[in-house]
């Protein structure tokens, strides 16, 4: 004979103050657990699963990201100009750009200093990305000129980026004239004329340089054969793969920091919640005697003990998404420690997340609650009905 389910929520009923208290601990737990994850996901969705298989970085050889990048002029025309792999528009120009990149420190707008990614581009940078780029507020910089466009989350946090603002680059006066959006990394960066980066910023080369190459390229045997060109030695790499290169330090220390906090605080919960159903199977002691005098099975005793722990933990769960459900969407910064820039972006809750938080808090109440279930299954009938 089986317990009722409403049996164990009864008796959550009767006992609220302490089976809130338990619940606490553990939303307390999904919170912390859902916070950081959201962080790492926004963090991730910069750049994972970004990018397109058909479109090219070139970097040095040797190099992981265009921080550490380096091509002379030389070795970008050839590649941008004489590469056959390089897709042609209906106008016959190469579907190609040279960039600079560099992280320089700018002032928060609530004190203190982080690196903001600076990126040269040319014309053509902008077509290639008119799909993911978007200018919202303002003009486009005019080529040659000094002006700035910048990532509308940069507005908010940095000082000197909104339109008309004069943004001082290494000693030189940059002009804010726009403001653009990205749902990827560029939503967070300065844009500006290529060669007038170089020129405020004294780099002697350009970073990268990126292109769409035409239908059916061999992207390995490419990148083989660059390898060790005499004229044009580079690495290449899809733009996907790319952009996933640059989330595994970041996203990886994140991981991290989610499952060593998510731990340190799950046994305090897991302890929380034992303790609770510990009081619990004391205080019913005689409860207990009853119902197995009256025919209840001990595996039926148990269950509904862990039952009611694990409802405890749902009820956790949702107080934890609760208290993490504000901060989706919040913008933020964090340190790309791939690039050493501070990217900007959002926490994002996802469903899944959602879904993995409800089962963290479900088996944290089920672990808290086995012990208690266990020693209330093994009471004796005859024992049990003393205690008063």
């Amino acid at each position: 004979m089986a317990l009722p389910f409403i049996y164990s929520l009864r008796n959550i009923g009767v006992r609220r103050s302490s089976a809130l208290f338990t619940a606490v601990g553990v939303a307390m737990t999904v919170a912390v657990f859902a916070g950081v994850i959201s962080l790492r996901n926004g963090f991730e969705q910069l750049y994972k699963d970004r990018g397109r298989t058909d479109r090219v970085i070139y970097l040095r050889p040797g190099a992981t990201s265009e921080g550490e990048s380096g091509i002379t002029l030389e070795r970008c025309e050839i590649l941008i100009k004489e590469r056959p792999e390089v897709a042609r528009n209906a106008a016959g120009q190469p579907l190609a750009a040279k960039e600079s990149y560099l992280a320089v420190y700018m002032e928060l707008v609530g004190g203190g200093t982080t690196n903001v990614p600076l990126r040269g581009v040319e014309p053509m940078s902008i077509e290639l990305r008119a799909d993911e780029v978007e200018l919202v507020e303002g003009v486009w910089f005019q080529r040659g000129s000094n002006e700035v466009v910048v990532g509308r989350a940069l507005t908010e946090r940095m000082l000197n980026c909104r339109i008309g603002d004069t943004l001082p680059l290494n000693g030189t006066p940059f002009r804010v004239v726009g403001v653009i959006e990205s749902d990827s990394a560029a939503g967070g960066e300065i844009w500006g004329d290529v060669e007038r980066m170089k020129a405020a910023l004294k780099r002697r080369f350009y970073q990268r340089v990126i292109a769409d190459v035409v239908p059916g390229t061999d992207m390995k045997a490419l990148a083989e054969e660059l390898k060790n060109d005499a004229r044009t030695p580079v690495a290449v790499y899809t733009e996907r793969e790319y952009l996933a290169r640059q989330t595994i330090l970041s996203g990886n220390m994140l991981s991290v920091l989610a499952t060593f906090l998510t731990v340190i605080m799950g046994i305090a919960a897991v302890l929380g919640s034992m303790n609770t159903m510990l009081a619990s199977v004391s205080a019913r002691t005689h409860e207990i005697g009853v119902l197995l005098a009256v025919g209840y099975r001990r595996t039926s005793i148990f269950l509904a003990f862990l039952l009611e722990a694990a409802l405890i933990g749902l009820i956790g769960g949702v107080l934890g998404l609760l208290i993490a459900l504000p901060f989706n969407g919040t913008e933020t910064g964090l340190m790309n420690w791939n690039t050493f820039t501070d990217v900007s972006f959002a926490f994002t809750l996802t469903p899944k997340l959602a879904m993995d938080s409800f089962l963290l808090a479900f088996v944290l109440g089920l672990i808290g609650g086995t012990l208690p279930a266990i020693r209330a299954a093994r009471l004796k009938p005859v024992d049990a009905l003393r205690q008063l």
